[in-house]
C-alpha cells in the first residue's frame, strides 16, 4: 500500500476469510482515532479491491476472540517449562485483575455500534 510512502501490510487472512480479519488489527487508540486510521486504511485498501462494509461488524468480536486465543495457547502450553519463565506474569493476581477489566470493556464494546466507513474529514 502507498499513502505518503510505503506502508506494507500482510492481508495472507483476507484470502482466507473477511478482509476486515486482517485489517482491525491495524486499528488502534480511542474510537475516533480508530476511525480516522479506518477511513485512512480503506482509502487506499479499496483502490485495489472492494471492501465490504458490513465487515466492520466483525471487529470486535474478532478482537475479543484474539484475547481468547492467546490467554488459552499460553494456559494450553503451561506444561512446557519455557512457558512459565516466558510469561510469569500469567499467574500474577494484579494481571488477572486487568483481563477482567479489559473483558469487561470488551464486552461494553461489544454492545456498542461498530465503526462506520465513510468521510469524516
Amino acid at each position: 500500500m502507498w499513502r505518503d510512502g510505503p506502508f506494507v501490510v500482510d492481508f495472507d487472512d483476507a484470502h482466507n476469510g473477511p478482509a476486515i480479519q486482517d485489517l482491525w488489527m491495524l486499528l488502534n487508540g480511542e474510537w475516533w482515532e480508530q476511525r480516522i486510521q479506518l477511513e485512512i486504511l480503506l482509502e487506499v485498501y479499496t483502490e485495489y479491491t472492494h471492501f465490504d462494509n458490513q465487515q466492520l461488524a466483525l471487529i470486535e468480536p474478532l478482537r475479543v476472540m484474539r484475547m481468547i486465543h492467546y490467554l488459552s495457547w499460553i494456559v494450553r502450553r503451561w506444561e512446557d517449562p519455557a512457558f512459565p519463565r516466558a510469561f510469569p506474569w500469567m499467574i500474577e493476581y494484579h494481571f488477572w485483575c486487568k483481563q477482567q477489566l479489559l473483558f469487561s470493556e470488551q464486552i461494553n464494546a461489544l454492545n456498542e455500534q461498530p465503526l462506520q466507513h465513510g468521510l469524516i474529514y
